[in-house]
């Protein structure tokens, strides 16, 4: 009697998101995550007390080259919690994409070897930025208690804030996976790249200070909406509605072009490698 034997192909479509796979497979998700954690503060004196040591020094440098230094205004805000208001969701932003830049390749013994749903490596990468994010939030009502911020309910928008910025990093960090397990040249650039995004973001400056004609401009950068949305819940500020729906709509854009170009390169992955 022939053994019986399991075929796996790939699935046809434009996108192949299957969330019913990825749930399937929410172990490994969890194993990788795990596993990025343990290598990253392996051997270290602090452990993951460098996630809230990364945003807290940025913090502290930032108040007084701007603060102090160049006296950027704050919204009549104390300097450090106006710009950690903002370094929280930029620090998530920016240590998802790194981790993303460099996820296939770190997985590439993985990947010549054995299947699983290749769409759980920038997945993974997130989500261990997500870890770090959580315990630099745990220094945000020090702060607030430390500058005489009240906490109100305002801070509940914050929920669905984290939400949007992950689904905007699942669209941007799979597409920055794919194009870096492609083009090896790519891992190179997204670090400059990140650095100059952050200037074009508002975390060491208010919005307001860009002209109402050109804010239309700035809104196009989908980070706008979320860093100004983080701010306004954290300092009790009126949200800007109409950057969120600029975040929102190019969510809707980067997400589903994310995970395309993520499918349409996967199969390769093995042959670059």
């Amino acid at each position: 009697m022939a053994e019986n034997q399991t075929v796996i192909r790939l699935k046809k479509g434009i996108i192949r998101l299957n969330l019913g796979e990825i749930l399937s497979n929410r172990e490994l998700l969890f194993f990788f995550i795990w596993k990025e954690i343990k290598v990253r503060y392996k051997q270290t004196v602090l452990g993951i007390g460098w996630a809230l040591l990364q945003p807290l020094i940025q913090m502290i440098i930032f108040s007084v080259l701007f603060g102090r230094l160049m006296k950027v205004p704050s919204q009549n805000f104390p300097y450090p919690i106006f710009v950690y208001s903002a370094l929280l969701p930029w620090t998530f932003f920016s240590s998802a994409m790194t981790l993303c830049n460099n996820s296939v390749m770190n997985h590439a013994g993985l990947i010549r070897k054995v299947w699983f749903p290749r769409l759980l490596i920038p997945l993974s990468a997130i989500g261990t930025a997500c870890i770090d994010f959580i315990a630099a939030l745990v220094v945000l009502f020090g702060l607030m208690w430390f500058s005489g911020v009240a906490v109100t309910w305002d801070l509940l928008f914050l929920l669905p804030l984290i939400v949007a910025e992950i689904l905007l990093l699942t669209g941007i960090g799979s597409f920055i996976a794919g194009l870096s397990a492609t083009y090896r040249d790519f891992r190179q650039i997204v670090p400059f790249g990140i650095q100059i995004w952050m200037f074009l973001t508002p975390v060491i400056y208010p919005a307001s200070i860009v002209s109402a004609r050109h804010q239309w401009l700035f809104n196009l950068n989908p980070m706008t909406g979320i860093v100004n949305g983080f701010r306004a819940a954290i300092l009790n500020l009126p949200p800007d509605w109409n950057a969120l729906g600029f975040s929102l709509c190019e969510i809707c854009l980067f997400l589903p072009i994310g995970i395309l170009y993520f499918n349409h390169v996967e199969t390769q992955f093995a042959d670059r490698m």
